[in-house]
């Protein structure tokens, strides 16, 4: 495993490729300079006040630099290093900060075309410097990919454990250890945890839809329970109801003996659901947005055939197992695990979207396998545009299918709790293995001793890319105490 990481963790691009990923990060950031799109889903929410004149640019690219600079040093450039494979951290959360700091439509291509190009051009050679080091972190870094791609595969199991309780989160965890099983004995050469996590998200989503289904049949039963205990009697002699002007006249007996007549009008009550409808501030932002977001499909369908393209390149992964899996040819089991995501980013990007007038740079991120499966750029250019322009074009719908499905909708919640847990335990095991390779006992203390810092002080770095930022600092660190000669590398 490690040798085959090592001959494919170089940046070493073809002129196409490197000038799509330059083209790319300039639509980025001109996108996110208008506040249609950005990356970051915590950035999202504060482009209303933005877009709506209540927050300036500086204020809101502080916002955007500050949730996004650990990810970028501490997890998008240390992975793209050690994988060789691009990834979102790295090219889109850089794009947001300089579309929304930039001043000038102009100036944000302008600075996004220039990240682009630092990124294709001058990773690879930092690369070739690191791998000359006596320390050669990088290559150590490799040690990552085995505790990402399997522990990765645990996600639907925790999501189910959280949301539905401990049995069926043990009978998922059964059914995913035996599906690991079977195709490490049946199929040697296919990632064993595809199938398991293709067991383990269709048990989710089962469950979820199974407890909806449930409980729409339990609330139907009791409002017509409900109708009928409150259905009037049938009306006695000397009482009726007679009809008029398109509205139905009720007769009611009251207590007392007298009686009290109501008009029914369908028609009056369907417009008084509409007013309600209409004056509901929530409706209203979420059709603003969506219309907003509408005004400007050819830019999404741009975009779309821009991210659809560089997945097909195979240069690039949309996540911490997917760069991995790129990285070592697993294409297809790539394009399942970051289809398997989708369900956990739906409802969040789909409902931050229809809040703030802002979208996702990858939409909701279905751009990313289906491009790892087209056979050519100019056809993965094709689909992304329609699959990126139906998106946005569905956007309302979307959020009106999750409201009827509360139960799948927290499914979505669980699912991203769950990948946040199994990935900051796998990359934290990933990196003190690196630290052992890179510098046994003394290399984990430094690594181990970093990230423990990191939390004692109220994790300045994000807690997933502070063990990976760690292995940098703790690599440089070896090197200077190497030049100093007071230590030695470990061989082997």
């Amino acid at each position: 495993m490690s040798t085959v990481l090592a001959a494919s963790a170089q940046l070493d691009f073809s002129l196409t490729q490197k000038l799509t990923v330059i083209v790319l990060a300039a639509l980025t950031a001109l996108i996110s300079h208008m506040a249609l799109a950005v990356f970051n889903d915590g950035t999202r929410p504060f482009m209303l006040e933005f877009i709506q004149g209540r927050a300036t640019r500086a204020a809101t690219a502080a916002v955007a630099f500050g949730l996004s600079a650990g990810f970028i040093f501490g997890l998008g450039a240390p992975m793209a290093l050690s994988s060789g494979v691009l990834n979102p951290w790295l090219l889109f959360l850089p794009t947001d900060i300089l579309g929304i700091l930039a001043f000038r439509k102009w100036l944000a291509v302008l600075l996004g075309g220039g990240w682009g190009a630092l990124v294709v051009f001058g990773l690879n050679g930092a690369n070739d410097v690191a791998h000359k080091l006596p320390v050669d972190f990088l290559t150590a870094m490799q040690q990552m990919s085995t505790p990402i791609l399997f522990l990765f595969t645990l996600f639907p199991v925790i999501a189910v454990a959280k949301q539905f309780g401990r049995a069926r989160g043990g009978i998922t965890a059964v059914v995913e250890l035996a599906f690991v099983v079977m195709t490490m004995k049946l199929w040697p050469s296919v990632f064993a945890g595809s199938l398991a996590m293709a067991a383990g998200v269709l048990m989710l989503i089962g469950f979820a839809i199974r407890k909806d289904l449930l409980q729409r049949k339990a609330d139907r039963a009791e409002a017509e329970a409900a109708a009928a205990a409150a259905a009037p009697e049938p009306p006695g002699e000397g009482t009726g109801g007679t009809s008029g002007g398109g509205g139905s006249l009720l007769t009611r007996t009251d207590a007392d003996g007298g009686t009290a007549t109501a008009t029914a009008d369908p028609a009056g009550a369907t417009a008084t659901a509409a007013d309600v409808e209409a004056e509901d501030p929530m409706a209203s932002l979420f059709s603003a947005s969506a219309s907003r977001l509408r005004r400007h499909l050819p830019l999404f369908m741009l975009l779309g055939a821009g991210v659809c393209m560089i997945a097909q390149m195979h240069i690039f992964g949309g996540g911490e197992a997917t760069s991995f899996l790129v990285a070592k040819g697993h294409i297809s089991e790539a394009a399942q695990v970051d289809f398997y995501r989708v369900f956990g980013f739906i409802p969040l990007i789909a409902t931050t979207a229809l809040a703030s007038g802002t979208y996702g740079i990858a939409g909701l991120t279905l751009v990313y396998p289906i491009g790892y499966l087209m056979p050519n750029p100019v056809l993965a250019a094709v689909v992304g545009a329609v699959v990126l322009a139906l998106e946005i074009l569905g956007l309302s719908s979307i959020g009106k299918v999750l409201g009827r499905l509360p139960s799948v909708r927290d499914s979505s919640e669980h699912l991203r709790s769950a990948i946040t847990d199994t990935l900051q335990l796998a990359i934290l095991f990933g990196s003190l293995l690196a630290a052992n390779v890179m510098g046994g006992g003394l290399g984990i203390l430094v690594v181990g001793g970093l990230y423990l810092i990191n939390e004692a002080m109220g994790r300045p770095v994000v807690r997933m890319a502070a063990a990976p930022a760690a292995v940098i600092v703790g690599g440089i660190l070896l090197n200077v105490l190497y030049w100093l000669d007071l230590f030695t590398p470990v061989k082997g």
